[in-house]
């Protein structure tokens, strides 16, 4: 693997063991995360910390298992498939339904210094949100 791809893995291995607090050896300090996680996040530098910590704390297991990583330049592509169960809270979230979801998702990294800088993601959201049986969220 080359150095792009071993930080992306890295990553995703992170949440997948639930430890937030190594993120820092994969994401800038300043990291901007475009994906609107649930929706509503915003783009400022640093919010991504707080919402992967949210996800994990909504989602008790979660895994991320990666299918395929592409890398050329400073940009890494990796397409994933996410899985877990609604067991917690979260801001933008319904109360805790204990029910699962497996969706696929394809994630943009772009990293600076050996760090994700940038994260831009697409997910299948509307088949997790009806496999958890939640409504779909009203956009301010």
């Amino acid at each position: 693997m080359n150095a792009g791809k071993d930080v992306v893995w890295g990553f995703f291995n992170a949440i997948s063991e639930r430890r937030p607090e190594d993120l820092v050896a994969y994401m800038a300090a300043d990291v901007v995360d475009h994906n609107k996680i649930i929706h509503g996040e915003a783009d400022e530098p640093g919010a991504a910390f707080d919402g992967i910590r949210q996800q994990l704390a909504a989602f008790d297991p979660l895994h991320v298992r990666v299918e395929e990583l592409i890398a050329e330049g400073d940009r890494v592509v990796a397409r994933v498939t996410m899985s877990g169960e609604h067991t917690g809270t979260h801001p933008r979230m319904p109360r805790p339904v204990n029910r699962g979801f497996e969706n696929e998702a394809i994630f943009l990294f772009t990293l600076v210094d050996g760090k994700i800088s940038e994260i831009r993601a697409v997910s299948d959201r509307l088949g997790m949100f009806l496999q958890l049986g939640w409504e779909w969220p009203e956009i301010d």
